[in-house]
């Protein structure tokens, strides 16, 4: 076989293999972002030219939402909102359309407070659909409510109550978990850390270096009364 036959060979092979390694990569990548995005995968896809192109999109949002600060709420945080959403529900017996523009403002205030820009409501909606695409049709929906809350009717407005109220939760509650079991660790491992210094035992140590104290004491002293 000539030489140069064989070096078109390995070269198709090679482009060929080059091909196959980069299709099996944009499949895994699609299945990735379809997973995390859920249907916000297939709305970014449908307002796009083509699905490669609401791949960078949803690739974009994952860069730009690794440089933000997202951190969980303290429990007195989250206790703290859990109340003044209460005091929000309350109010919205008497007063439905305020009530629906103090749940987007306390809704805001605890994005804010967990890290997420609020300053533009697009980019707010990109940045919440890394870790909240399951609830981002809801908040999308509650806020085009309160958009119109003063032609709204009651009934639109108790939905849109509802919707932030799902977001809501979720924004209040994700990390929690992830933030006890890293205390819990954390005490396991300050406590594992106290007991090979023998911090864990400083009053032990204390207490039996007093009853050796008072037992070395006792001889003299029946000694003295002796004499």
């Amino acid at each position: 076989m000539p030489t140069w036959l064989i070096v078109l060979i390995v070269v198709v092979a090679v482009a060929v293999l080059g091909a196959v390694i980069w299709l099996v990569t944009q499949e895994m990548q699609r299945k990735r972002l379809q997973q995390r995005f859920g249907p916000e995968y297939d709305r970014t896809v449908a307002e796009k030219d083509s699905p490669r192109a609401a791949q960078r999109e949803l690739a974009e949002r994952e860069r730009r939402h690794k440089e933000l600060d997202i951190r969980p709420l303290s429990a007195s945080a989250r206790e703290r909102y859990a109340r003044e959403w209460a005091q929000v529900q309350e109010k919205f017996v008497d007063q439905p359309s305020d009530a629906v523009a103090d749940a987007e403002q306390l809704l805001n205030s605890l994005m804010a407070e967990r890290g997420y820009p609020t300053e533009d409501y697009e980019q707010q909606v990109a940045d919440l659909s890394v870790r909240h695409a399951k609830t981002l049709e809801h908040y999308r929906a509650a806020h085009t409510t309160q958009q119109k809350r003063d032609g709204a009717s009651t009934e639109d407005l108790r939905d849109a109550m509802v919707r932030y109220r799902t977001v809501f939760e979720d924004l209040l509650t994700d990390g929690a978990d992830d933030e006890r079991h890293h205390d819990r660790d954390h005490d396991h491992d300050h406590g594992r850390h106290d007991r090979r210094n023998g911090h864990g035992h400083d009053h032990d140590r204390a207490d039996r270096r007093e009853t050796e104290r008072q037992a070395s004491a006792s001889p003299r002293t029946e000694s003295n009364g002796g004499r």
